[in-house]
């Protein structure tokens, strides 16, 4: 047996003070075996996006967990989950790629009704040209998304295409938004909401800078570590 007092962030949490709830959930839902568990709920974090999915800090002290129900190798979580980043980081390229296609077909149905000086937005050289070329490097990472999943059966990274989706997730709901005007600044348009959800594209699962350094370490590009002797 094990004694553990952790502190997680977890998704779909019960209220505040919901003890009796997750304690509950914990034994009988995944059957950890939890006895004389101590869980307490802390206050649900205000997220800038992702709202509907609720999160907060649960803290357990004195968990017991049988050993029969341990999954894996004990002290290995860290490393399975490292293990399962390449799929969640696929997961991420697929499900970002038909909102960015949904959004910039919303953007366009709107605009095209949206007047200014006597005539619809979408008549602008400037707009209908950027959509273009948004509509472009979607369809461009849907290509690279289906190269990558080939690559990653045969053993090989899926880096670079979690890196250009967050990249373009930012560049698409920025640019799409924008066209909306006032109306993309209100919560309830959907432009807004990817603005806000798709932002953490950027950041789950690894950051842009983490992919980044991850694929010049591919690439053998990495600059050597350089020490500076201290004797005179």
């Amino acid at each position: 047996m094990n004694q553990t007092e952790n502190k997680t962030q977890v998704s779909n949490v019960a209220k505040e003070g919901d003890e009796s709830y997750l304690r509950e959930y914990l034994a009988s839902e995944f059957r950890y075996g939890v006895s004389q568990a101590r869980v307490h709920v802390a206050k649900k974090i205000d997220k800038l996006g992702m709202r509907s999915s609720d999160t907060a800090q649960i803290f357990f002290k004195d968990v017991r967990v049988p050993s029969k129900n341990l999954i894996g190798e004990e002290g290995k979580g860290f490393t399975y989950q490292m293990l399962q980043f390449q799929e969640e980081r696929l997961w991420g390229v697929a499900t970002v790629l038909t909102s960015l296609k949904t959004i910039i077909e919303e953007t366009i149905d709107y605009i095209r009704q949206r007047k200014m000086f006597n005539q619809s937005v979408l008549q602008n050289q400037a707009v209908h040209f950027r959509l273009a070329e948004l509509a472009t490097e979607v369809e461009l990472l849907r290509s690279l998304l289906y190269r990558t999943v080939a690559l990653y059966v045969e053993g090989n990274d899926v880096t670079m295409a979690k890196l250009k989706a967050g990249c373009l997730a930012r560049e698409v709901t920025d640019s799409c938004l924008q066209f909306w005007g006032g109306m993309g600044f209100i919560s309830e348009v959907l432009v807004s909401r990817f603005y806000r959800d798709w932002r953490l594209t950027s950041i789950v699962s690894g950051t842009d800078e983490t992919m980044i350094s991850i694929i010049h370490k591919y690439m053998e590009t990495l600059p050597r570590k350089r020490y500076t002797s201290t004797l005179p």
